[in-house]
């Protein structure tokens, strides 16, 4: 005799979870690959970057990372409509980002750069 199991107590398998992860993962690591080429390209300048030049873009390299990960860690167990849910408005957060840290530097750059 088995006992069969509820369907709200059975497990998904892993694979479709990390799938979508790794689809989405992609595009947040096309925005940290394109925030470091912005950060070489400003530090490499004949001024460099001061402080707050290094901070800003730096951040501007880790907040896709943190974006990330933290929503796959809010909805790694919900259903796989709702983790693409979050880490769809998770990148639209971050481009949203994005966008500002380069109007920030095409506006008031020269706050960024020198010594």
């Amino acid at each position: 005799m088995t006992a069969s199991v509820p369907t709200s107590e059975r497990t998904r398998p892993t694979w479709p979870v990390a799938l979508l992860a790794g689809l989405f993962g992609l595009f947040y690591a096309y925005a940290v690959w394109t925030a470091v080429d912005f950060l070489i390209s400003q530090a490499s300048g004949v001024p460099g970057l001061n402080g707050a030049g290094w901070a800003l873009l730096l951040f501007a390299v880790a907040f896709p990372i943190i974006v990330f990960v933290a929503a796959v860690l809010l909805a790694r167990r919900r259903p796989l409509w709702q983790l693409a849910v979050v880490l769809l408005v998770g990148l639209g957060l971050v481009a949203v980002f994005w966008i500002d840290v380069l109007a920030f530097a095409f506006t008031s750059g020269e706050t960024l750069i020198g010594v």
